[in-house]
């Protein structure tokens, strides 16, 4: 064991993330039976047995799940999607036999995030598919890793506390049917369907796709409720956008908020990107901006946006900025700005 596992050990339980505690905890008792010491890596895993949601056996077999940390804050959604969202919850929840889900939609629109959500509000392990360890080169050996790999999740000791992710389950799921398909890939594909109907009802199983068109549909009727991420109005974008800006402003201590300005210079764009390239854009403006100017992270903000290496005061005013809008944009005083604009108002 090294001072990188007792470090990890603490911080996941000071964060109170039992499935990354357990997980690290795995990790140590399989380095100890590496190093000769069974008995006291038998050990580990009989202290973690009773509240583990499953406890991998100690031989050569690979593991093709890893634990995934919940969502630690509620995801902004569009009304439509949070609703189905709910629905699903509901359903897991009361175990009724609907127990596998789709979510496909293009990159970013927040399937994974969505899946990590319900995990969270129901209190349950995330576990993820390693897709690099279950395709395999070599022939028919992935066919054999998907045969593994629902043992494995067979195995769970608490199936009522794991929710099992596939997340971007695409190159297991593409038409069988095309010419661009391989028959290796199309008899692991069959496999899954398979294992996919053998499925017990009470593990909760969600999938992510980004190619959903090329999907296979035999697979697709698999799943019980498949939702479309696909479906953000620009309003929706904005006002996620100002989510994701009040959590993160409150990091930058210099950073000035002005929530109007914010709105009005996303609003100038006919085509805002999802939620997690929006995230990634406005992390970006505020962490490059200057700590010597509290609303620089709005300039770089607008200039990415307007797709412009500098911010023209003409344009401000034909994109209805008020002037002290343009103070903030600009650095330029009200007085000068209204001099530049011929007596234009200070409002």
């Amino acid at each position: 064991m090294k001072k990188r596992n007792v470090i990890n050990l603490i911080r996941y339980h000071s964060e109170r993330n039992e499935a990354a505690f357990r997980a690290e905890a795995l990790t140590i008792a399989r380095e100890f039976d590496k190093a000769g010491d069974a008995q006291l890596a038998e050990y580990i895993m009989a202290l973690l047995s009773d509240a583990n949601t499953f406890v991998p056996q100690m031989d050569e077999t690979p593991c093709f799940l890893s634990a995934v940390g919940p969502a630690v804050s509620a995801l902004p959604l569009p009304e439509a999607i949070a609703s189905d969202i709910s629905g699903i919850t509901n359903a897991i929840r009361g175990n009724v036999g609907v127990n596998k889900f789709l979510f496909q939609g293009p990159p970013g629109t927040g399937k994974t995030e969505a899946a990590k959500q319900i995990a969270r509000i129901l209190n349950r392990d995330m576990f993820m598919v390693d897709f690099d360890l279950l395709i395999d080169s070599k022939l028919g050996q992935t066919g054999k890793n998907i045969d593994a790999l629902f043992s494995e999740i067979s195995s769970f000791r608490h199936p009522e506390r794991a929710i099992v992710l596939f997340d971007e389950i695409d190159a297991l799921a593409l038409d069988r049917s095309s010419s661009n398909d391989v028959r290796e890939m199309s008899r692991a594909t069959s496999i899954l369907l398979r294992e996919l109907d053998r499925l017990d009802d009470s593990i909760a199983l969600i999938a992510t796709t980004n190619l959903f068109d090329s999907f296979d549909r035999a697979l697709v009727r698999r799943f019980d409720a498949c939702v479309n991420f696909d479906r953000y109005s620009q309003d929706d974008l904005v006002e996620i956008a100002e989510v994701i800006a009040n959590e993160l402003l409150p990091r930058f201590k210099n950073a000035g908020r002005d929530m109007r300005l914010f709105k009005k210079i996303l609003s100038l764009s006919n085509g805002l990107p999802y939620p997690g390239d929006l995230r990634n854009m406005i992390k970006s403006a505020i962490a490059f901006s200057d700590s010597e100017s509290e609303y620089d992270y709005l300039k770089r903000l607008y200039r990415q946006l307007a797709n412009s290496a500098a911010i023209d005061v003409d344009v401000l005013k034909e994109q209805g900025f008020t002037v002290r809008e343009m103070e903030k944009l600009t650095g330029i005083s009200k007085s000068t700005l209204s001099r530049q604009l011929n007596g234009g108002s200070d409002e």
